[in-house]
């Protein structure tokens, strides 16, 4: 809304400072500062609102330490993640941009989903919340939707660079270094020589026209990721402050991949897939990065609200939605790597406990308890080292992320 009011402004009244609305970089800042204030501002008041309505978590008994006292915190805190992020986005970004939009159907799409399962938890006194088949289902939808989206809207291309004896100097003295905007399925690889996959060339068996069909992969690769990293966030979401803190990293660095990918200088130099209008997805990331923040602020230990599945399952989205938009989804195993340990562990726990079981009469276990924070309570270790760390540890993968756009 302040886009296009200031750009009006600029154009018809050529009012002082109103063209800092055209830079990305200022609005992306501006909806960071919006989506801190308005999360920190506004939580308290939302905390207080859900302690009236007796919104508080169920525990179950899983015998960790200081367990029993989070009983009765208010959950669905998920909801100040929402609105934070809201709020900024209909302000500063371009809200008729495809990648916006895309965005907008996951942060709501999620959200329900999640809030859903949470109203069964709370007011149905239903543990378990929504049957997983159902949580399943939606998370497939969403896959689709944007899946089918990206590859087929006209909006969402991108553009290859052009070999050198075909780049020339244009006669207004830019260079032209990129071919004309096409549709795609490549995407980036970390390690590989020319850093790009063509989901398409996984159909080559079926012979000349094979790239037609490329849609197919590309679709059921989203699907899956949307998935999996949402399942990740929401399992990983189980001790104050780890899954807000570990998915804060993740967004920043996604943001600072976004911009590079929808600058076409940058992206040259970097020498990464350059993708037109996907820069404005920056303000979106920056607004949820703040949101993400300032509900940190009373998410840390001991927390004051937890963000329950309206939260985990929407971050989870958002973060698997951004880095399929930008074709850096297959990074996405080291920069979301503690989402990824986590679901494994729980994924090795199950599967190594049914086959002891089957074999030895008697199921036997890996972990102390999976998900791996739980495993490390266990062991005596406070809640609050743990976070700590596995925020280290994302630090630390968000660094070598970043480092494999050069390692090739």
């Amino acid at each position: 809304m302040l886009y296009y009011l200031f750009q009006y402004l600029e154009s018809q009244f050529n009012l002082p400072g109103a063209g800092l609305f055209q830079y990305i970089t200022f609005r992306g800042a501006a909806a960071f500062i919006v989506g801190l204030l308005v999360s920190s501002i506004y939580g308290k008041k939302i905390i207080q609102f859900l302690k009236k309505q007796q919104v508080g978590e169920t525990i179950r008994d899983l015998g960790l330490e200081g367990q029993n006292q989070k009983a009765g915190t208010p959950t669905m805190g998920g909801i100040i993640i929402i609105f934070s992020t809201l709020i900024p986005v209909i302000l500063l970004t371009k809200l008729d941009n495809i990648y916006i939009i895309i965005l907008l159907i996951t942060t709501v799409w999620m959200g329900l989903i999640g809030f859903l399962d949470d109203y069964i938890k709370v007011f149905k006194k239903d543990k378990k919340g929504l049957k997983g088949k159902f949580k399943i289902l939606g998370q497939v939808g969403l896959g689709l939707i944007v899946g089918s989206i990206l590859y087929f809207h006209n909006g969402v291309t991108i553009k290859e660079q052009l070999p050198k004896n075909q780049q020339v100097v244009l006669q207004n003295g830019v260079k032209k270094i990129f071919g004309d905007a096409h549709k795609s399925t490549k995407t980036t690889v970390p390690f590989m020589k020319n850093n790009e996959l063509d989901y398409a060339s996984f159909l080559s068996f079926l012979g000349d026209g094979y790239e037609k069909y490329g849609w197919i992969v590309f679709i059921f690769i989203t699907t899956f990721i949307i998935t999996g990293v949402s399942n990740g966030a929401n399992l990983t979401d189980g001790i104050d402050g780890l899954a807000t803190g570990t998915s804060a990293i993740i967004v920043i660095v996604l943001a600072l991949f976004t911009w590079i990918s929808g600058n076409i200088i940058f992206s040259d130099y970097l020498d990464v897939m350059y993708i037109p209008n996907s820069g404005e997805m920056t303000v979106y990331i920056l607004a949820f990065a703040g949101a993400l923040i300032g509900f940190l602020w009373y998410n840390t230990y001991p927390a004051q609200i937890f963000m329950g599945d309206t939260g985990s399952l929407t971050i989870g989205g958002i973060i698997a939605v951004i880095a399929i938009a930008i074709r850096k989804e297959l990074l996405l195993p080291i920069l979301a790597g503690i989402f990824v340990v986590e679901n494994l562990s729980v994924m090795l726990q199950v599967s190594y406990f049914k086959y002891t079981k089957k074999k030895f009469g008697e199921g036997r276990r890996i972990f102390k308890m999976s998900p791996l924070h739980h495993h490390y309570q266990k062991m005596g270790y406070h809640e609050s080292k743990i976070v700590v760390r596995f925020w280290i540890v994302g630090i630390l993968l968000a660094v070598f992320t970043i480092v494999t756009l050069k390692l090739r």
